[in-house]
């Protein structure tokens, strides 16, 4: 009796620490999502998919980017590492690399070939470049590898940056249609990667027309159908509904489901296939999925947040994501998974559009910066001793100013007098003050998280609010202002209580609060400032 009665207390123990940890975390990032889309298209939303998480989880209203640049392979990064740039090393999509004087990929690894079928170069990919761990890395860590990772995306940075570097597997989508993977993960594609990529499961999206989803008086939350403020999307003649996929599937190829709203449905029809195939969820040792929702940066890039193609976007990802849902419902169970949501980044406003609703913007003057700092170098110089200007810095040529006898320093205070005579300029900085950085200038911190000395230029521009590299149609992201850094928070599921938060909150708290939540350690690089809200259970 003595021994039956260890025996079960023995499974109490277990089945207790068990239970200090999920089954199953599901990170869900939608690229480019505002967190005003939530309170937009609330009415036209569903009870099953965003409401859902709002409803029954814990929302943070004032979630914020906290450096600058705000671009998606940095957003990624930052989420799962809970720190910034400036630690992190992920300080772009791709930028100007000091060391070899051409630039750097996000993902790029040369050492790295293609599994699955695309061009070589979608496959040169891996977190070589990611110089912090992530909650997903500390996951596997803290299983003794036994908990697995699996990152998915339609972009490349987007499933391989969240699953770290320890990950068992990460796939994107080839401009083929087919998802692919790296040899930095295995030497071969599962067989169920290459099943599903058989099926060409893509074709059944592209053979019908986009049409709206709903009637046409539910969009008045977006402009006119067909309005001055839209790009185009392949081999459309005007920016309107419905859209012959069909045709632009024949002139372009499967690419073109990454810019439809499909996109997100066929990511979320591989995430089953994982789950399934890759038994995540089904034993006490935790398992983590990381999804990327890329096709509403697509679409937002091309249409801007205004369009009718974005909201129609948003209300078919809210069916997508109801149906997730429930088969995790069905598949791990309701109590058996914890899952956030949240974005990169979010959009500004197109430029054309502000301007053309009184906010004072000059865009001419700003379609000729470039020019104008580089003719301003060789009448003050005698030569352009500018080397590089990307993601808002500004590299000199070291070489050639010493050959010219030309004092760095003297270069720097003569750049900066001149570019803040430009309109769209709002602060210049030099390396030395951002490395210096203090908290009485507000937007110098955000310079300052998403700097790194190894990396960034020799000056860091910050616009005026509304400006955007991006001209003309659609819309881009990039700053630190509002605009591009308010994004959606939501936690809902294991040990979620249900509830909200005003307080403005920041995105590296996202990583550390998750391992705090499943008991395992922090991300090395992080801070470690956690969100206190959702750690006390229900």
């Amino acid at each position: 009796m003595k021994k039956i009665a260890l025996l079960f207390t023995s499974i109490a123990v277990f089945n207790i620490y068990a239970q200090q940890r999920p089954k199953l975390v599901v990170g869900v990032v939608v690229d480019q999502m505002k967190m005003e889309y939530l309170y937009r298209f609330s009415d036209d939303f569903s009870a099953n998919g965003f409401r859902r998480l709002m409803d029954g989880g814990f929302v943070f209203h004032n979630t914020q980017y906290n450096y600058m640049p705000t671009y998606t392979g940095p957003g990624h990064a930052s989420i799962y590492t809970g720190t910034t740039p400036a630690i992190h090393g992920i300080v772009g999509n791709t930028w100007f690399d000091k060391s070899i004087g051409k630039n750097k990929y996000c993902t790029d690894d040369v050492s790295a070939t293609i599994l699955g079928t695309g061009a070589a170069d979608e496959g040169k990919m891996s977190p070589v470049n990611l110089q912090a761990t992530t909650v997903t890395d500390e996951l596997r860590l803290a299983t003794n590898f036994r908990g697995k990772v699996i990152g998915i995306s339609i972009k490349d940075r987007g499933a391989i940056l969240p699953a770290g570097h320890f990950a068992n597997w990460a796939f994107w989508m080839s401009d083929s249609g087919n998802f692919i993977s790296s040899t930095f993960y295995g030497k071969e594609l599962p067989n169920w990667v290459s099943d599903f990529n058989a099926k060409k499961n893509y074709e059944k999206y592209l053979s019908k027309d986009w049409t709206l989803l709903k009637s046409e008086s539910v969009y008045n939350e977006s402009l006119a159908d067909d309005n001055d403020y839209e790009g185009l999307l392949y081999g459309s003649k005007k920016p309107v509904f419905p859209y012959d996929l069909k045709a632009m599937y024949a002139k372009s190829g499967a690419k073109v489901i990454k810019t439809t709203p499909f996109g997100n449905d066929i990511l979320a029809d591989f995430a089953k296939e994982a789950i399934v195939n890759e038994n995540l969820g089904v034993d006490n040792d935790t398992d983590f999925l990381t999804l990327s929702f890329s096709s509403t940066d697509y679409i937002g890039h091309l249409t801007g947040p205004r369009s009718r193609e974005v909201q129609d976007t948003y209300l078919r990802l809210d069916e997508t994501l109801a149906d997730f849902l429930n088969y995790l419902d069905k598949k791990v169970g309701k109590d058996n998974y914890l899952l956030f949501l949240t974005s990169d980044h979010a959009a500004a406003e197109n430029q054309n559009f502000l301007k053309d609703n009184k906010f004072p913007l000059s865009l001419g003057e700003y379609k000729q910066f470039t020019n104008k700092f580089r003719d301003f170098s060789k009448t003050t110089f005698g030569e352009d001793v500018v080397l590089n200007y990307s993601n808002y810095n500004l590299f000199f040529d070291k070489k050639k100013i010493k050959e010219s006898n030309l004092d760095l320093d003297v270069v720097k205070k003569n750049f900066k007098e001149f570019l803040m005579t430009m309109p769209q300029v709002k602060r210049v900085y030099t390396e030395e003050e951002i490395l210096s950085a203090n908290s009485a200038d507000f937007y110098l911190n955000y310079l300052f998280k998403g700097y790194d000395p190894k990396q960034n230029g020799n000056l860091v521009i910050l616009e005026k609010p509304g400006y955007s590299a991006h001209e003309g149609k659609g819309t881009s992201h990039g700053t630190p202002y509002n605009y591009d850094t308010h994004v959606p928070l939501l936690f809902y599921g294991w040990n979620i209580k249900k509830g909200e938060s005003f307080d403005r909150k920041v995105i590296s708290q996202i990583a550390p609060t998750v391992a705090q939540k499943i008991r395992i350690d922090f991300p090395n690089g992080t801070e470690a400032e956690v969100l206190t809200e959702v750690l006390e259970t229900k």
